[in-house]
């Protein structure tokens, strides 16, 4: 604890497996950074670039792969830092980071692209109406400030909590750290759960009804109506059920820290950080057709596309 500036100081145990290795990881995480921040740049930049991408599926699909770099970035720097360091050593108010808040725009995010999807597909004739540029910017607004508000809440009701335990075993900071604190603030625990159920519950649930009524009205169009759609919406599917399975991880070693052997603890801690920034512009690279086409043109200009 450092009275001058009331700041409290809690040491990363979760490296202590890793550390005979640290090199080796560092090596392994600083190239999927590098590999992270290229692969969501490049679909990212050819969006901006070509003008047949400037619509609203391909825009929020930037969105999201833009919304992969910042949550990457905001992690990758400090762990890169810690493997080399002989001590790992955070602050409390830093773990409450934006992390969790680009989290929560992620499934605000996909709910957008779910939302456009349903318009275009089930309203086709009102969709230049509904999809303008203004509700647009006004989807991508809500879903980068709702989440950074209700993050602010539960930050200051935490500033002044009383930890009886300064060492947290993990790799980053996530969940777990409430366990450091002395009693459970209750007010805080019935926040936490309002704001998981409006950033994330909420948002899937709606995601699944958009894609139900889809599936629907697609079911009594003809072959190519359904072709169509399975080309636009597989992807966004692929890519919810992905994140929202790397959520439940989080939960899940939240609830049982102490019942998975620490080798098990790490693997799956390194997965949510790891796997769906790069998982992301694989699927839409490879499945959106336009996307992919330009990726060809790129990478491989000699071929007819």
């Amino acid at each position: 604890m450092d009275d001058r500036f009331n700041i409290t100081y809690i040491t990363i145990d979760g490296y202590v497996e890793m550390h005979r290795y640290r090199y080796l990881y560092f090596v392994i995480m600083f190239t999927a950074y590098i590999l992270i921040i290229s692969s969501n740049a490049t679909i990212v930049c050819l969006i901006a670039i070509h003008k047949n991408l400037h619509e609203p599926m391909y825009i929020f699909i930037a969105a999201l792969l833009l919304n992969s770099v910042l949550f990457s970035t905001n992690i990758y720097p400090k762990l890169l830092i810690d493997f080399l360091s002989e001590k790992q050593i955070t602050t409390y108010p830093l773990c409450f980071q934006v992390g969790y808040s680009l989290g929560g725009s992620e499934f605000l995010l996909l709910a957008a692209m779910s939302y456009d999807r349903y318009v275009s597909i089930c309203k086709p004739l009102q969709y230049p109406t509904i999809m303008t540029k203004t509700n647009i910017c006004i989807l991508l607004v809500v879903a980068w400030t709702l989440p950074v508000g209700q993050l602010a809440v539960p930050i200051g009701l935490s500033a002044d909590v009383e930890l009886c335990e300064f060492s947290l075993k993990q790799i980053y900071c996530n969940t777990a750290v409430f366990k450091l604190q002395c009693e459970q603030s209750r007010v805080l625990n019935i926040y936490i759960m309002i704001a998981y159920v409006n950033l994330l519950i909420l948002p899937v649930l709606f995601v699944l009804f958009t894609y139900i009524r889809i599936f629907i009205i697609t079911y009594r169009s003809g072959r190519e109506v359904r072709r169509k759609a399975a080309q636009t919406c597989l992807p966004h599917l692929i890519v919810l059920i992905n994140f929202s399975c790397l959520g439940s991880f989080d939960v899940l070693l939240y609830q049982m820290e102490n019942e998975f052997p620490k080798i098990v603890y790490l693997i799956m801690s390194m997965q949510s950080i790891l796997y769906h920034p790069l998982f992301n512009p694989i699927i839409y690279g490879l499945k959106m057709k336009e996307i992919y086409k330009h990726l060809r043109k790129l990478f491989c200009p000699g071929k007819i596309v």
